[in-house]
């Protein structure tokens, strides 16, 4: 009843998944409520204690059935003890919550899954077991088809009725396990071992029931195996199901009063006393019935006369020769499953059948639907949410209740106890598994939230409890255990790929803190090596789901292969107005665009302040950003002065902290306001941090947040690039990055048809000398890079009408000679940075001009390109920052592709040595 104390749980942990929504039902101690009333020991005394331990110590012999049952004791203690520490751990609600909020969903989904199937296994093999001593009763007045069917027939017949019960509630089923406990199974037990005590009358005698003698313990010592099952294998997995009763103490843990104490005290109690009597009753069997007899009355010796008498049954006066050498013997420990339920008054042993298997299958037919509606309001899976609905004031699930009821009958149409008991041995060793490895972990992680109440348990313990369990799974049934392994592995990932909107906290997430922070230190101790050079980016996007595009770039060539952050510079003018939620918005949005990367927010005065402060302080050890990506300023003509010149102070600064340099240009800018029309009234916003003013237009900016969060918006980076070409202009040496990008980029599945041509500058008279230089160097560095042409015309004055559109571009920054009134150049450079006097203008004009005929060129080359790839120029100090920014828009202005402004900081980051 696993899900069942889930109301009971507090409002805390209903929004953990439990769902809890009603009054707590009454609670009980450890005595009443673990060990004895729900099921602990109910359910390890079923019917494999009373319909085949007689027969595991016919095969296996008393010593080896006692190695059997000890051993499935330790394997069970070592997974109480795991079982104690978890559910100590805070308030537990049953063996699937406590895998999945330890484990997490990728590992607690199969559990559910795996545990809930298991559950309506344990159903069928109780009910099983009572349709056998049915169709044995039966036997002796009517059968109606055949000994399967009429298993099959009382089977379905059976689960049935216990499924109307169930629908009725079960509310009256707790309180009648106290009472079914203490009047019929303690009578059973004490009919039984008072019964073996009583000479055994000559009937008895007859099906090999002698009463306590040496001569038959000895002679049951040692194994007999018979038939394809007379294994050591089988028989362990034929018992082990007797032992799954250890977690019925957990699956109702939410109605104990004290589950901190009353699940370690009662399943090890439970298990003590079980062993005891597992011990006590294989001895007792083993010492009062021998293997084989007749059940035939005339087969009693008279006199003295042994002569040709084979068997034990000889000198207890008996002679069972005939039904001994013709193997038809249908009595005795090694023919009759159900001997030990003729010693005593028979009809008390039956009636302990029956208690124990109506109520076991009652109580697993509960508790399967109640965990698997526990998993399917998890929605960890798709279209299972229709049985996560529950009726009435008790929330029953009534859809599971019929799922269950119809995987329970179609198992119970194999009708073989033997081949369910091996079935479900697999599936709760699977459960026995995880529970062992749950506290393993959690133990192994460190994790301050691992803070169990039970101290006596150990990590290494529980590893070894979840080793055993593995190989018993291989051991008893290996295309079973292959199965489940597979199922599992399945559905873990499925929720690994899907990632559910799911917090439990679990130690997996401790786990990969743990790993996380010690590779990090790890990685500081090395040193930085050429070949070991990944392009660790600092996207200044302001918010991300505001700059896709620039995102989506970056994206492109560190995705699983370097360091991505998000930079947020938030001007103290807008810090007011900024959410408490952005940080969580941000990374919402780049975990649904699946884009690898941090995300960090920044207060300054300025984009230079925050750039350089981010520069500076962002990343951990060598995790640090060695390059800046900025998002072109398109609109700059119609900014001011003091945004031109806090733009380009943030690239001379990028340079001073030794980083690389990249900007990228999209021709329908970067920014998603230039995606929507607004009607309203218009109004001009200004974000320096994020490198755009946006034109007139009404902004509403928490509107436009929450409709880019929900629409993703598609930026070129997410196109199928096909055959077009990444055209690299290398024009100047930077250490390598300008080649390195695309061949990141061409390693990605949308890239990777592109061919990368590279265009140099060279001269015409040795210009197929300077293309082969330049193949040769490329091949050197392993880069496919075939496609190299020489720019022989880059000095050739460029046309008129480009020109003209410079001078007009920088005309609005122009202060002519007589505008300057005597003043210094150093004292005009200090007041107005930006303006451009006409002895500067003339100063730079040959570079202006390269700069104008270089657009012209790759105007002319790269009309069909999907990107392009410019090296940036260099910075002077005495350059005015307007006339540099009109060179950078010079350089990439009438494209239709997305353009790179790209500079390395001058070290190698290619190598073509190996060492």
């Amino acid at each position: 009843m696993e899900a069942a104390n889930s109301h009971s749980l507090s409002v805390t942990e209903q929004h953990e998944g439990t769902h809890g929504r009603h009054k707590a039902p009454g609670r009980f101690g450890w005595m009443t409520g673990v060990m004895v009333c729900f099921r602990c020991m109910l359910n390890m005394w079923g019917v494999i204690l009373l319909l085949r331990l007689s027969w595991i110590t016919s095969q296996a012999g008393i010593l080896l059935t006692w190695f059997i049952i000890l051993l499935s004791a330790a394997v069970t203690s070592v997974t109480a003890l795991s079982i104690s520490a978890i559910a100590t751990n805070g308030r537990a609600s049953g063996a699937y919550f406590m895998i999945s909020r330890s484990l997490g969903p990728e590992i607690g989904g199969p559990v559910g899954m795996i545990f809930s199937f298991a559950n309506t296994l344990a159903c069928v093999l109780s009910v099983v077991g009572f349709a056998e001593v049915v169709r044995d009763l039966m036997q002796f007045g009517a059968v109606m088809v055949d000994s399967i069917n009429d298993i099959r027939i009382v089977g379905v017949v059976t689960v049935t009725v216990l499924l109307l019960f169930s629908l009725a509630g079960m509310k009256w089923a707790s309180k009648a396990h106290i009472l079914l406990f203490v009047c019929v199974y303690s009578i059973s037990f004490a009919n039984y071992f008072v019964g073996s005590f009583i000479p055994p009358s000559p009937e008895k005698q007859a099906q090999g029931i002698f009463g306590y003698r040496s001569d038959v313990f000895v002679s049951n010592l040692k194994p007999d195996w018979r038939g394809a099952e007379g294994t050591f294998v089988q028989m362990f997995a034929l018992f082990f199901p007797s032992t799954i009763g250890i977690l019925c103490g957990v699956n109702i843990c939410g109605d104990l009063k004290d589950p901190a104490t009353a699940i370690p005290k009662g399943s090890l109690m439970a298990i003590f006393w079980t062993t005891i009597t597992f011990l006590a009753i294989s001895g007792s069997i083993g010492s009062c019935v021998i293997r084989d007899a007749s059940g035939n009355i005339s087969d009693i010796l008279t006199g003295n006369i042994t002569e040709g008498c084979v068997g034990l049954g000889c000198g207890l006066g008996w002679n069972f020769t005939q039904c001994i050498e013709s193997q038809s013997c249908g009595f005795g420990l090694a023919n009759d499953l159900k001997v030990q339920l003729m010693v005593g008054f028979s009809y008390l042993n039956t009636a302990g059948v029956f208690v124990a298997s109506l109520s076991s299958a009652f109580g697993f037919l509960t508790s399967a639907p109640k965990i698997f509606q526990c998993l399917c309001r998890d929605n960890l899976y798709p279209y299972i949410g229709f049985f996560a609905k529950g009726y009435g004031k008790n929330d029953e699930p009534l859809r599971a209740y019929i799922l269950c009821y119809l995987i329970a009958v179609a198992f119970i149409l194999i009708g073989e106890l033997n081949s369910i008991a091996a079935l479900i041995s697999n599936f709760f060793l699977c459960s026995f598994c995880l529970i062992n490895f749950s506290c393993f972990h959690a133990s192994i992680t460190n994790s301050p939230g691992w803070r169990p109440s039970f101290h006596y348990y150990s990590k290494w313990t529980a590893l070894f409890g979840a080793v055993i369990s593995v190989f018993l799974m291989f051991l008893f049934t290996w295309w079973a255990a292959l199965v489940t392994c597979c199922m599992i592995l399945f559905l873990f990932g499925y929720v690994n790929y899907n990632k559910p909107k799911v917090n439990w906290g679990s130690s997996v997430q401790a786990g990969i803190y743990n790993m996380a922070l010690s590779y990090s230190i790890s990685l500081s101790a090395v040193e930085d090596h050429v070949k070991n050079f990944r392009p660790q980016c600092l996207v200044l996007t302001g918010p991300p789901n505001q700059r896709p595009a620039l995102v989506d770039f970056v994206g492109s060539f560190t995705k699983n292969i370097s360091l991505m952050i998000c930079g947020d510079i938030i001007m103290e003018q807008e810090k007011q107005t900024m959410p408490q939620e952005a940080a969580e918005r941000s990374m919402r949005w780049m975990n649904e665009r699946k884009v690898c990367s941090f995300y960090t927010a920044f207060s300054a005065d300025s984009l230079r302040a925050g750039a350089r402060h981010l520069m500076q302080a962002a990343g951990l050890g060598k995790l640090r950003p060695n390059t800046l990506v900025l998002g072109f300023k398109s609109n700059w003509t119609d900014s001011s002065a003091e945004s031109i010149d806090d733009y380009i102070n943030t690239i001379y600064d990028t340079f001073d902290c030794n980083h690389c340099l990249c900007i990228l240009r999209m021709m329908d800018g970067l920014d998603v306001y230039d995606q929507f029309d607004f009607e309203g009234q218009r109004s001009t916003v200004v974000f320096p941090h994020t490198h755009l003013t946006l034109p007139p237009r009404a902004v509403v900016v928490d509107d436009i947040s929450t409709r880019v969060d929900h629409d993703q918006m598609k930026t070129a980076f997410q196109n199928e690039q096909g055959t077009k070409t990444i055209d690299v202009y290398w024009i100047a040496d930077d250490g390598g990055l300008t080649l390195l990008v695309p061949y990141l980029l061409t390693r990605r599945r949308r890239w990777r048809h592109s061919k990368v041509r590279v265009f140099i500058v060279g001269e015409e008279h040795n210009m197929e000398d300077g293309r082969n230089q330049m193949i040769a160097l490329l091949k050197r560095f392993r880069l496919d890079f075939s496609d190299v042409i020489v720019i022989t015309d880059g000095e050739k004055r460029p046309q008129a009408k480009s020109l003209s559109r410079f001078e007009d571009s920088v005309a609005p920054f122009r202060l002519h000679d007589e505008q300057q009134d005597g003043v210094s150049v150093q004292e005009f450079r200090q007041r107005s940075p930006w303006e451009i006097s006409d002895k500067e203008f003339e100063a730079f004009k040959l570079k202006s001009e390269r700069k104008v005929r270089l657009n012209e060129i790759i105007r002319r080359n790269s009309h069909h390109a999907a990107l392009v790839l410019v090296s940036l120029p260099v910075p002077q100090s005495d350059c005015p920052s307007a006339l540099y920014m009109s060179w950078l828009d010079t350089l990439t202005c009438g494209l239709h592709c997305p353009a790179v402004l790209i500079r390395g900081n001058q070290q190698s980051v290619l190598t073509f040595y190996c060492q």
